[in-house]
């Protein structure tokens, strides 16, 4: 489906470029995010994403996948705003719910906070961690596609990824002991 949009877009039919918008605008989000770690940041990262992927459509080989392709911006694009931008870590206070709620509710509570942990971890984690994880887990994408979007080795890949879970294991206890400190 890629393709046939790319080569609408290339024949000069700028509306159909909104087919990737629609498509790739929340995983370049959720990537950009992994990276700079603030909303605002990421939202910035992604619109100059779409408009360097606009720009350099007529350079895309088909070599990759053009998901593949245009995460690869988007990564470049977050890591070089980061780098000329001193950013701080905000640290989440997880919230207690301690009403009585139905079941359904309560699920979806518990739920929502699992969610807010994780995110909160990915935030903690560093910028090469948390986007990896993100691309593996969350975009399952495969060791030689996170190879290729974020230009490194399969070697450098797979040892990122597994300090990253090691990492990951530890953030997330450190914020579950806190929130049971705070509960």
């Amino acid at each position: 489906m890629d393709e046939i949009y790319i080569r609408k877009v290339l024949s000069g039919d700028v509306e159909s470029y909104r087919y990737f918008i629609k498509t790739y605008q929340d995983m370049a989000f959720s990537v950009a995010l992994s990276i700079v770690k603030q909303e605002h940041l990421a939202e910035d990262v992604v619109q100059d994403a779409f408009i360097k992927c606009y720009q350099s459509l007529s350079s895309f080989k088909g070599k990759s996948k053009f998901s593949t392709w245009f995460y690869r911006i988007v990564v470049h694009i977050a890591f070089n705003s980061i780098r000329y931008k001193k950013l701080t870590l905000i640290d989440f206070d997880l919230t207690d719910h301690d009403q009585a709620y139905d079941e359904s509710i309560l699920d979806e509570i518990i739920d929502n906070e699992r969610r807010e942990m994780i995110n909160d971890a990915l935030a903690i984690l560093s910028p090469k961690e948390s986007v990896a994880l993100r691309l593996f887990y969350l975009e399952e994408q495969s060791m030689e596609e996170i190879q290729e979007i974020m230009g490194w080795t399969l070697a450098n890949t797979k040892v990122i990824l597994h300090r990253a879970r090691k990492n990951m294991q530890q953030v997330l206890s450190q914020l579950i002991k806190k929130s049971e400190y705070h509960g």
